[in-house]
């Protein structure tokens, strides 16, 4: 080489030097809807983009309004509250539960255009938005499972009358709950009696039903009600759910209203129902069997059928709160300290208390848990959305072959190996696929089914426990954000009513501990883990292509934990029990908790990619994708560590939390070295005394033991899991980086002056 050329490179590299750097993209305004409509994959659905639109019109006019006038001071239902029914009316909300054959005007399934409704509703107030939802629950019962005549004659009546249309439009509840004190104890006590009043010869039997409810939702207006009651005469098998309506002879008595605390734009009283209705009205039909009434469902096929989607809305509702509080926590930090010292210009009257690291650090976590469950809400919404087609197809397939009961079971179970064979032969690379196996098997509509179900038995409960568990304390954190001003009436956002509220959600549909319990049960399927075991791998590649997401370090938690269950199948604790067991809820519980963090975050990156992947071609986000990616991009790595850091703590103490620690006898005492072993053995292997002392007990010479509880724990038999609870730890490297850059976003990124509903 020349002297000039490399005197040329050596002033190109010294040119190169001296340019700074580009500055990192930051993000410039909150997320609007062409960001949202990607991630939440309804960005193709204009139907849906409309719906959503009119929702939050709702939410941010009429609701708004009645929250900002006071309207949550009153526990009864009132002139204005009853307004919101018409808003729904006119907006679309009430006939999107609806087929178009029956007055609706969305085709197909709808779960994700309820999930739509509810977050909108909720970033403004929930009780509104369980106003909407529990009309539509009060009706999921006869959608699911009632006949094509209590279908065609129910739905219809639930649409809005028509212009000219002279007819009462049907308002929908949902009785399920008991009074006091079988309420929320065990959906499977009912107090609620069926018995036979009247079975005139070749007729229709006429039933007696007494149904007492408690925190009946919608009772002040509703003409409908959905109860669940079980037989009290031997002519009557079992349970079921019943149809009653407001003109039945006998006693349709509303109640007193419940006095909530939360939720006040809602209706909620405790009703008493003593009616004569005709056996017609059991919710999906009955047959006769040897003068014997046998409902074709029990009340709880139909509570599972209705419950595993409406929980998913439900969990979008504390979503929707955490998202809605990132803004007005902005605004407050930002003007905290202006009209005191400093002029406009400076850092103190620009950023306020946004000068300081912490609460960047906190807010940050709360608009990572935000978007995490909003990512695990709508993907599980739209996981079912899909399901409700192949299981209507799976329905059809039984009833075909006249399976029921438990031959049913049995035949769908057997495509879950076929499920896993699909799973096997999917995962081999090009060429070595056995095509003429595998396509078969992709086109199988129970295949699909099996393993689509097996995802949505964990997702629901996930969603529903995550978002609304853990969601409500980082509610409480938003507020807190807000100083004194969060727990005042007027305070900007209504947070102070949202973190009330968020403690009614953690119970609705079944409480933490009922969502825990299926988790419990569902997560340890072996074709949901299969496709776990796959989730794995694709974060492994992931992290290849996209490393400061963190789903590396997902991954690892994913593997840490994945090995605790699987260690915990056959484990036992000090005294030989057994320890996965459903009783054993110390252990099960916390590990369907750590699976949730994990289903959270991972949702979340596959959002942030799908933003990646759709956003350039979405001309409204040419300027500001790359900020929003940057920034989105930090945020899943904040919550993947935040994840990582509650698995491994959850894992550390069920794999060792169960075995008893070593005492100073004279068993565990054999395992210790003592000073004069070392000290011989040093001639002989250099260096052992000192590792001996760094790693082991040692007893010193002159002394008993040393000064602690008892010799250290030994891994045998958990090296593994040692080697990967240390791995995990190494993997959270670059963690809190990722944090301070997302904490320098939040100081950057423009807000509106105001926010677009009142205060």
């Amino acid at each position: 080489m020349t002297s000039n050329a490399k005197g040329l490179i050596m002033q190109t590299l010294a040119d190169t030097k001296c340019q700074p750097a580009p500055p990192a993209p930051m993000l410039q305004t909150l997320p609007g809807d062409d960001v949202r409509q990607i991630m939440w994959r309804f960005a193709d659905r204009f139907d849906l983009a409309m719906l959503a639109q009119s929702a939050r019109t709702v939410a941010r006019g009429p609701v708004a309004r009645l929250v900002a006038d006071g309207a949550r001071n009153s526990h009864g239902w009132t002139g204005e509250k009853a307004g919101l029914l018409r808003a729904f009316d006119e907006s679309g909300i009430t006939a999107a539960f609806l087929d178009p054959q029956h007055g609706g005007f969305l085709e197909g399934p709808k779960n994700l255009a309820l999930a739509l409704i509810a977050f909108e509703l909720s970033w403004v107030d929930a009780g509104a938005a369980t106003c909407s939802l529990a009309g539509h629950l009060g009706l999921a019962p006869i959608h699911e499972r009632g006949t094509p005549e209590q279908r065609d004659h129910y739905l219809s009546l639930a649409a809005p009358p028509k212009a000219g249309e002279q007819r009462q439009q049907v308002r929908a509840a949902f009785a399920l709950t008991e009074p006091i004190p079988f309420v929320g104890v065990e959906t499977g006590l009912l107090a609620g009696k069926l018995r036979v009043a009247e079975w005139p010869q070749g007729g229709e039997p006429l039933l007696q039903v007494d149904k007492r409810g408690r925190f009946i939702t919608n009772m002040a207006f509703a003409n409908v009600v959905t109860a669940a009651v079980e037989s009290d005469d031997p002519r009557i098998k079992g349970s079921c759910m019943i149809i009653l309506e407001e003109t039945d002879p006998g006693t349709f008595d509303r109640g007193v209203p419940t006095k909530k605390l939360v939720h006040q734009l809602s209706s909620t009283r405790d009703p008493v129902f003593n009616l004569r209705v005709p056996a017609n009205r059991i919710v999906g039909g009955y047959t006769l069997k040897a003068g014997v009434i046998i409902p074709k469902y029990s009340h709880s096929e139909i509570i599972e059928a209705v419950f595993r989607r409406t929980r998913v809305t439900v969990g979008l509702m504390t979503a929707a709160k955490l998202l809605s509080a990132i803004e007005p926590v902005i605004l407050y930090q930002r003007r905290r300290f202006r009209g005191g010292e400093g002029a406009p210009g400076t850092p103190r009257y620009e950023l306020g208390l946004q000068q300081k690291e912490d609460v960047l650090h906190r807010l940050i976590d709360v608009w990572a848990t935000g978007e995490a469950s909003a990512s695990l809400g709508f993907s599980a919404a739209r996981l079912f959305d899909q399901l409700e087609p192949l299981e209507k197809q799976k329905d059809r397939w039984i009833e075909e072959k006249g399976l029921v009961g438990r031959a049913a079971f049995k035949e769908v179970t057997k495509k879950q190996q076929e499920a896993l064979d699909l799973l096997t032969l999917a995962a081999k690379p090009d060429g070595q696929r056995d095509e003429p196996r595998l396509r078969p098997l992709q086109t199988d509509p129970l295949v699909q089914f099996v393993l689509l179900d097996s995802l949505a038995n964990v997702f629901c409960p996930a969603c529903k426990l995550w978002n609304t568990g853990h969601g409500a304390n980082m509610m409480r954190e938003a507020v807190s954000l807000m100083g004194g001003y969060g727990v005042t009436e007027d305070c900007p956002g209504f947070l102070g009513h949202k973190w009330m509220d968020a403690q009614l959600e953690a119970t609705y549909e079944g409480p933490e501990a009922v969502q825990r319990l299926q988790l419990s049960i569902t997560m340890t399927n072996e074709l949901f883990l299969a496709q776990f075991k796959q989730w794995i791998i694709e974060l492994r590649q992931i992290a290849s292509e996209r490393p400061g997401t963190g789903a590396c370090t997902l991954a690892s938690a994913m593997q840490l934990w994945l090995w605790t269950l699987q260690h915990l199948q056959t484990a036992t604790d000090a005294d030989g029990a057994k320890l996965y067991h459903k009783s054993r809820q110390g252990v099960t519980f916390p590990l369907a908790d750590a699976l949730c963090w994990l289903l959270a975050a991972r949702q979340f990156i596959l959002d942030v990619i799908e933003l990646e992947s759709k956003g350039p071609a979405m001309a409204s986000l040419a300027d500001g994708l790359a900020g929003t990616l940057a920034f989105f991009t930090d945020l899943c790595h904040v919550q993947s560590a935040r994840a990582a850091g509650e698995v491994g703590r959850i894992c550390a103490e069920i794999v060792h939390g169960y075995n008893r620690h070593p005492a100073w006898d004279e068993a565990s005492c054999q395992a210790c070295y003592q000073a004069e072993e070392l000290d011989a053995l040093e001639g002989i292997i250099p260096g052992i005394a000192g590792s001996a002392r760094a790693y082991s007990d040692v007893f010193e010479t002159g002394e008993a033991h040393p000064c602690k509880a008892g010799p250290c724990v030994k891994f045998t038999g958990l090296e593994i899991f040692a080697r990967l609870r240390a791995k995990l730890d190494g993997c959270l490297t670059g963690c809190r980086l990722a944090k301070d850059r997302a904490a320098e976003g939040l100081t950057k990124v423009m807000t509106r002056e105001a926010l677009d509903y009142p205060a």
